[in-house]
């Protein structure tokens, strides 16, 4: 019963520090890349992944699932986004034993090349449009972190992220952008942000819930004004539907899984993350998710393929995601995993 107490007074702990971010208003924080999430099984499911994700993928959507790092783990995600944007993010975790686990992250964001425009030097004719310096220039991110999680029971784990974000307008990190009366601002930005995460197992049936919250740290300036990272807050609740121990029908080589988060970021309305799971054998998994209130995105979808080979176990995922018909594209990812 204690440990019941202490699991639901720190589910409210985390309540009270995600519920500062019902104050900000709709598009009043910078840094958006951090909502763009890697790894292609969890937007295959919608993003509904706070309490499966584990291992090296944990660290990006909750720090407490590195805890379930048996030996090593490896994963790396490629994301086409909207444009030319493309997301490279990096991850690793390892079991300290008794000590726990740590995991390590690396992701970086290229928007792509610009054209230089400007309302303060004369039009070039020999450029098609008005306002064109025949320059350009290529904004970049990059996100370093570390994370360490612990079991404390067998059901019940928490874990803890340190990270470090840039964010680089321009070229390079002393690039400045003049205005005509000749004040300089400054076009990069770096800040260290915490995540916060806890996911325990009900010990019915296959019931989990867990909560995060991600992004937690100070404000920042690119020039005058101050700006917010999106902080993030997530809780949600898996079980199996079909397969070992399951809801309804027990079944050994056929799993079927559902996955709900309840999502609230600090710059827009509350959002529902939904994702359904079928896997046969552990091997070949087919997918499919939805995200409610969302101006553009909604439908995803996906599958993988794990294949254990003298004792390493390979994970090829892939994720496809609708970002509705104004962006004009849509968002692809392909992540490899390795368990050593």
């Amino acid at each position: 019963m204690k440990t019941r107490y202490k699991i639901l007074l720190l589910l409210v702990a985390i309540l009270i520090i995600a519920s500062s971010a019902l104050s900000q208003q709709v598009g009043s924080t910078s840094m958006q890349f951090l909502k763009v999430m890697p790894c292609a099984r969890a937007t295959a499911l919608g993003d509904a992944y706070s309490v499966w994700a584990s291992g090296a993928e944990a660290v990006y959507w909750n720090p407490a699932g590195v805890a379930l790092t048996q030996n090593s783990q490896f994963s790396t995600t490629y994301t086409k986004w909207i444009f030319d944007a493309q997301l490279a993010a990096l991850s690793y975790a390892m079991s300290l034993g008794n000590f726990g686990a740590m995991g390590l992250q690396l992701q970086y964001v290229d928007y792509g090349k610009f054209d230089e425009a400007t309302n303060s030097s004369p039009s070039i004719k020999e450029l098609p449009y008005p306002g064109l310096t025949g320059n350009t220039f290529q904004p970049y991110s990059y996100l370093v972190g570390l994370t360490y999680a612990k079991s404390l029971t067998e059901k019940f784990a928490m874990g803890i992220t340190f990270k470090y974000a840039y964010e680089n307008l321009a070229n390079g990190s002393n690039m400045t952008y003049f205005d005509p009366s000749g004040h300089p601002y400054k076009t990069d930005v770096g800040t260290y942000l915490f995540d916060f995460g806890m996911r325990y197992n009900t010990g019915f049936r296959t019931i989990q819930v867990a909560a995060a919250v991600q992004n937690f740290g100070p404000d920042f300036a690119y020039a005058v004004e101050k700006e917010h990272a999106p902080m993030l807050f997530r809780i949600g609740m898996a079980a199996d539907l079909i397969g070992p121990n399951s809801l309804f029908y027990s079944e050994e080589n056929n799993r079927l899984s559902m996955a709900f988060d309840l999502f609230q970021p600090n710059d827009d309305d509350q959002q529902l993350h939904m994702g359904l799971e079928y896997e046969y054998a552990q091997t070949v998994a087919f997918r499919i998710g939805y995200k409610y209130n969302y101006d553009n995105e909604g439908l995803t979808f996906g599958g993988g393929l794990h294949y254990t080979i003298s004792g390493v176990k390979l994970m090829l995922d892939y994720s496809y995601g609708a970002l509705g018909t104004y962006l004009l594209t849509n968002a692809h990812r392909i992540s490899l995993g390795v368990e050593l």
